[in-house]
């Protein structure tokens, strides 16, 4: 009798990540890349909300769905602010926290994640027509299995 198991591999996701270093807002670069690769990103009606740190932190995402191709595209910010005010001596004193989505990757700002089994040369093609963008210092495939906070992007 021969027993079957199913692998953890079933339950994992097919998808493709990007990282992008700009020092770009997340509208600037949505729209320049809409315009380079002719997708539509838009904002999301939500924000991707974890808890970390025991502390809420919520990363801006945009969407595309290609029809043609049957794909989901997000662009996801890496990092999150939050301004912390504390008063001391009749003062009001501010400072700003940093979180990051994927923190082994604290350099990339944004990622483009595009869920579905893509052909290396299209990732690639991808790659290039973002690097031609002035405001994009690089951009570059990610390998999905080597970082420890691949489950922030499942959704």
């Amino acid at each position: 009798m021969q027993i079957h198991s199913l692998g953890s591999d079933l339950c994992e996701e097919e998808y493709s990540l990007i990282g992008i270093h700009t020092a770009l807002e997340d509208f600037k670069l949505a729209y320049l890349l809409n315009n380079k690769l002719g997708t539509r990103f838009y904002k999301s009606k939500e924000e991707l909300n974890f808890e970390i740190n025991e502390k809420e932190t919520s990363f801006s995402i945009f969407n595309f769905s290609n029809k043609k191709y049957d794909f989901e595209w997000f662009l996801i910010a890496n990092s999150s602010k939050r301004e912390n005010q504390k008063e001391s001596n009749e003062l009001l004193l501010t400072s700003e926290t940093k979180t990051y989505l994927i923190p082994e990757k604290k350099k990339v700002d944004f990622f483009i994640k595009v869920s579905g089994s893509l052909q290396y040369n299209f990732v690639e093609e991808i790659i290039n027509k973002i690097k031609t963008i002035d405001q994009v210092i690089t951009s570059y495939a990610i390998d999905k299995n080597k970082l420890k906070s691949k489950d922030f992007l499942i959704f």
